[in-house]
C-alpha cells in the first residue's frame, strides 16, 4: 500500500479527481484502488492498493485503506479503481463499505479503464452513461494546476522504483573502488585516535559530521559529490551518532531528496540502510509517499532489521500525516523518533 499526503488541489467533478489522481500517487496507477479524502472540495491525502487477486478476500485490505483515511482528518472520501470491472468491483464495494462503517461519507465510487470512467453510484444516463464517460486528463485544468506546483506523475511504478535502482556499470565499479578507500581510511581514522576515544567513537562523529555537513554545502550549490565523497559519507553514516546527525538534519526539502537519492543509488549495497532509510523520510516529510514506500522497500530487501527503516514503514503503512511531527526528529535512543517543538524556521 501507498500513502501520500500532497499540495491541495481543488476538484469539482468526477473527471477533476481522476486528473489529479496520478500527480497524487507521483505515477499513473494501473491495477489498483484508490481511496481520495476530501475536506470540502480540496483534496487532502490519497492512498492507494493493488487491486487483491480474484481469490482472495478484499475486506481486509479495504479495512485497512479506510483506517489510513480516516486518520487524515477528512470529511469524505471517494473511492476509485482502475482495470478491468471483475477486479475492480469486488475491491471498490469493500472500501465503500469500510469507509461507511468508519463514519466516512462515500462521495463517489469510480472505474476508470481505458480512457473512460463509470460511477458505480450515479445511474443517470446524461451524466454517466452506461458505456462510461470518456475524459482527457491532458485537457483538465487540475493537470494544469499540478504541473504549475511542481507535481509530478511518472508512467507507472516501476518508473518510480527506477528513481531509488542502483548505478551499475562504470558507475558502479568506480563507487566500489572508492569504497576501498574509505574503508583503509577509515581503519587509519580509528588507528590514530587517542586511547581515550574508545573506538574511535569520538573520531568517528567529528569525521561523519563534517561529511553530512560538506555533503549539505555541496547540494546547496547544486553540487554532486563525487566517488570518494559518496563512499566516505555512506560508510561512517554505519555509525549510529552520524547516521543520527544526519537525520535531524534532513527535511523534506528538495535538496534533502535529491541528496539521499544520489546517495542510495550510487553507495555499495551493504551501505544503503542509512541514506536509504533517510530518503524515506525526506519524502514522507514531503509528502511523497510513493517515493518513500520504494526506497523502504529497497532498504529493507537487503537490511530488513534497519530500526530506522522499519519505524517509517511502519508509520507509512498506517498513514500517519507527516503533520503529527511537530518539526523534524529530535533523536534520543538510536531508532526512536519524537517530536519536539516547532522551529522558528518554521514546519507545517
Amino acid at each position: 500500500m501507498t500513502a501520500i499526503e500532497r499540495s491541495q488541489l481543488t476538484v469539482r467533478s468526477p473527471a477533476d479527481l481522476i486528473a489529479a489522481v496520478p500527480y497524487l500517487l507521483g505515477f499513473h496507477p494501473t491495477d489498483s484502488v484508490v481511496a481520495v479524502a476530501l475536506l470540502g472540495r480540496q483534496i487532502i491525502f490519497a492512498a492507494r492498493a493493488d487491486l487483491p487477486e480474484p481469490s482472495t478476500d478484499p475486506a481486509e485490505r479495504a479495512r485497512h485503506l479506510a483506517g489510513v483515511i480516516r486518520r487524515q482528518g477528512a470529511e469524505s472520501a471517494t473511492v476509485v479503481g482502475y482495470g478491468s470491472a471483475d477486479r475492480v468491483t469486488p475491491a471498490v464495494d469493500a472500501v465503500r463499505v469500510a469507509l461507511a462503517a468508519g463514519g466516512t461519507e462515500v462521495l463517489d465510487a469510480l472505474r476508470v479503464t481505458e480512457g473512460r470512467w463509470w460511477s458505480y453510484l450515479c445511474a443517470e444516463p446524461d451524466c454517466c452513461p452506461p458505456e462510461g464517460r470518456r475524459y482527457d486528463p491532458s485537457a483538465n485544468p487540475v493537470t494544469a494546476s499540478a504541473v504549475f506546483a511542481g507535481q509530478v506523475a511518472l508512467p507507472d511504478r516501476a518508473a518510480l522504483v527506477a528513481q531509488v535502482a542502483p548505478v551499475d556499470g562504470p558507475p558502479r565499479e568506480a563507487v566500489r573502488a572508492a569504497t576501498a578507500r574509505a574503508e583503509l581510511r577509515i581503519t587509519e581514522l580509528i588507528e590514530q585516535a587517542p586511547e581515550s576515544d574508545l573506538l574511535g567513537g569520538r573520531a568517528l562523529r567529528s569525521a561523519g559530521v563534517a561529511a553530512v555537513r560538506a555533503a549539505h554545502r555541496r547540494q546547496r550549490r547544486d553540487e554532486r559529490l563525487d566517488d570518494d565523497e559518496v563512499a566516505w559519507l555512506s560508510l561512517l553514516m554505519t555509525h549510529l551518532p552520524v547516521r543520527d546527525h544526519a537525520w535531524e538534519r534532513t527535511d523534506g526539502r528538495d535538496r534533502d531528496i535529491a541528496l539521499w537519492t544520489d546517495v542510495l543509488r550510487r553507495a555499495e549495497p551493504e551501505l544503503i540502510a542509512a541514506p536509504g532509510a533517510l530518503l524515506a523520510f525526506a519524502a514522507w516529510r514531503a509528502g511523497q509517499g510513493a517515493l518513500a514506500a520504494v526506497a523502504l522497500e529497497r532498504t529493507l530487501s537487503l537490511h530488513p532489521d534497519y530500526s530506522l527503516a522499519v519505524l517509517l514503514d511502519d508509520l507509512l503503512r498506517r498513514g500517519v500525516p507527516p503533520s503529527e511531527l511537530d518539526g523534524w526528529p529530535s533523536v534520543g535512543m538510536p531508532g526512536v523518533l519524537r517530536p519536539r517543538r516547532r522551529s522558528r524556521r518554521g514546519r507545517r
